[in-house]
């Protein structure tokens, strides 16, 4: 088992009579994080539940409770001693935020569950559990991570995240970061060898999200409708969102759009970042740029219909992100700085960064107050320049 970097945050929260709530993607490997934690669990006082078997779902939405917990007596747990029991995906049991509320407040138990939507998990899930429990995301993985899983073997990798362009590791890891940006970051993904395999692979995380996240929480017949919005959307990835223009276009009203595009952002599908300003109602009505939460999965959708600018552009916001949010920042006249960084770095994405990138970013991050710039380049350029950061560094 590869050790990724959100263990860290969760074991130590597994001491805690916290509900671990851990949220992200359809595989991007909560259920992984889950049975390490309970691998960590040091007593045999614990179960792991799955509720997408049809089964426990039937089982989990009871009425009684009590009826539950005989259940689950019957399964090995004992509620007379402390235990651990971990439910995953429960966004597909309506009540069982309530069960977990109810049993919590009269047990010495520590629950640990996953789900596949922030809304879900954040909102509904709140309302039962208000107090009680601790929300952790998880992404695709990083490029350390991505590393480790090709079981590449550098020492002290930790010294090069977010340095500047190091020509001894450019070297070392361009190919495995062109992967990395080609194919994204799901941990499957990641391991298949072939190429075929992997596109395979995207194509499935596609339509398991499609069929199984969206139909749960949407209308059961907005597959199609969908699947043509997300090919629309790939082709424009980086620029901003216009729900009216994207409606014209699919044949659709805006505010269906615009619960689309909520659906998208909630269930970890896409980003999207919000305008630097420090005028609130200006950033309520600014729109925002869009982005997809992997790479891979805009390689496979955008195809030859994004250019090797908007793919690499998108893999740096998804490496961002994880590490602070992100926004964009643009003037009327049309004249734009990519990301703004943890609130105050200026950051410029390049293909190919020159001198002149350097010198622009920052007079443009110098007439918005920010003295801090991150110029970031996919390639080396040809003449030598290498006052940048490369796109490797970032994790």
């Amino acid at each position: 088992m590869f050790l990724r970097k959100s263990y860290t945050q969760l074991l130590p929260h597994l001491k805690n009579k916290q509900v671990t709530v851990i949220t992200g993607m359809r595989r991007v490997g909560k259920s992984t994080a889950v049975k390490y934690l309970l691998q960590e669990v040091k007593h045999d006082n614990k179960l792991y539940i799955d509720c997408e078997r049809i089964e426990i779902r039937n089982l989990l939405n009871r009425p009684n409770y009590e009826s539950i917990i005989d259940e689950l007596q019957l399964m090995g747990i004992d509620f007379a001693k402390p235990c651990v029991i971990a439910f995953d995906e429960i966004q597909l049991v309506e009540n069982l935020p309530s069960f977990i509320k109810y049993v919590y407040d009269t047990y010495k138990i520590k629950f640990i569950v996953t789900g596949s939507s922030s809304y879900y998990m954040k909102n509904l899930f709140s309302e039962s559990l208000a107090g009680r429990k601790r929300i952790f995301e998880m992404f695709p993985l990083n490029f350390f991570e991505f590393l480790q899983f090709k079981k590449v073997n550098i020492p002290n990798i930790e010294k090069y995240a977010l340095q500047k362009f190091n020509k001894a590791w450019y070297n070392r890891c361009k190919d495995l970061y062109e992967e990395y940006i080609r194919f994204g970051g799901f941990p499957e993904v990641v391991l298949q060898k072939r190429i075929i395999d992997k596109r395979e692979l995207l194509k499935d995380i596609i339509n398991s999200y499609i069929e199984l996240d969206v139909k749960l929480l949407a209308d059961y017949t907005v597959g199609d409708e969908l699947y043509k919005l997300i090919k629309l959307l790939a082709a424009r990835v980086g620029s901003k969102v216009d729900y009216t223009k994207i409606g014209s276009a699919l044949g659709i009203n805006r505010q269906k759009v615009t619960n689309y595009m909520q659906l998208l952002e909630a269930t970890y599908f896409i980003y999207l970042v919000k305008p630097f300003t420090t005028n609130i109602d200006r950033e309520i009505s600014s729109q925002p740029k869009l982005y997809f939460s992997d790479s891979g999965i805009l390689n496979e959708l955008g195809g030859v219909s994004i250019s090797g600018g908007q793919l690499f552009e998108n893999a740096i916001a998804t490496q961002l992100k994880p590490l602070s949010d992100i926004q964009y920042y643009q003037r009327k006249s049309g004249q734009e700085i990519d990301f703004i960084f943890k609130n105050n770095i200026a950051v410029e994405v390049k293909e190919t960064a020159i001198e002149q990138d350097k010198n622009t970013l920052k007079q443009r991050a110098t007439s918005i107050g920010l003295k801090k710039t991150i110029l970031i380049s996919r390639n080396l350029p040809a003449n030598g320049y290498d006052d940048f950061m490369w796109g490797g560094n970032i994790y």
